[in-house]
């Protein structure tokens, strides 16, 4: 009975959410990066186009690692080859965008609201 405990370990479902505090970091940190840059609108329409193209884009990427990986980060690249393997990484990272502009917006507008009140005083 006991070779056959390898076996149900292996057979059990796998982790409903495989990825660690430090994959949403790294999803967080290119959503600033984005918002830094100022082209939300394009990156959320590019992102929303190849959701359904994100397991052949991960694979594209793991092919033309070893080409692109002598130019840029070889853990960053393929943790990135990774973590958006999967299309809800993409619907991740696209909250993780609308929620900084959210938040952007909110203190532009309570600036605004409070420069409005100072100058009707």
């Amino acid at each position: 009975m006991k070779m056959f405990v390898g076996i149900k370990n292996k057979l059990q479902a796998p982790n409903p959410n495989p990825h660690s505090d430090l994959d949403l970091e790294f999803i967080k940190r290119i959503a600033k990066r984005i918002h830094k840059s100022g082209l939300i609108t394009p990156a959320v329409l590019f992102l929303e186009m190849t959701k359904p193209l994100a397991l052949i884009g991960s694979h594209a990427m793991i092919f033309f690692g070893p080409i692109i990986t002598a130019f840029i980060n070889a853990e960053g690249y393929y943790r990135a080859a990774e973590i958006f393997e999967d299309s809800n990484n993409f619907e991740k990272l696209i909250t993780e965008i609308e929620l900084l502009e959210n938040e952007a917006t909110n203190n532009t507008n309570d600036i605004e609201s409070q420069k409005s009140r100072v100058s009707s005083v």
